[in-house]
């Protein structure tokens, strides 16, 4: 997967946070052992301060890559006028 998918696709995802707490619903019911060891992963504050990290660099990024484009149409419509 190329780093501009990767981004992308790492902006647009729920907080891992918020999957686990669909999870940890989930478990209450049913406490099936699957589901509790994806909750424990989920629930791992490690892995949840990583997607953090991961999703605020996509989003940064992608806004960097957002206002360069702008400032390039911007510099090209005083050039014209």
């Amino acid at each position: 997967m190329s780093g501009r998918l990767w981004r992308e696709e790492a902006a647009r995802q729920p907080p891992l946070a918020q999957d686990a707490q669909v999870l940890g619903r989930l478990i209450e019911h049913d406490h099936d052992s699957a589901e509790v060891s994806y909750y424990e992963a989920f629930a791992d504050p490690d892995a949840q301060a990583l997607d953090d990290a991961q999703r605020s660099y996509a989003g940064q990024y992608l806004r960097r890559v957002r206002r360069l484009r702008e400032r390039d149409r911007h510099a090209k419509t005083d050039r014209k006028g």
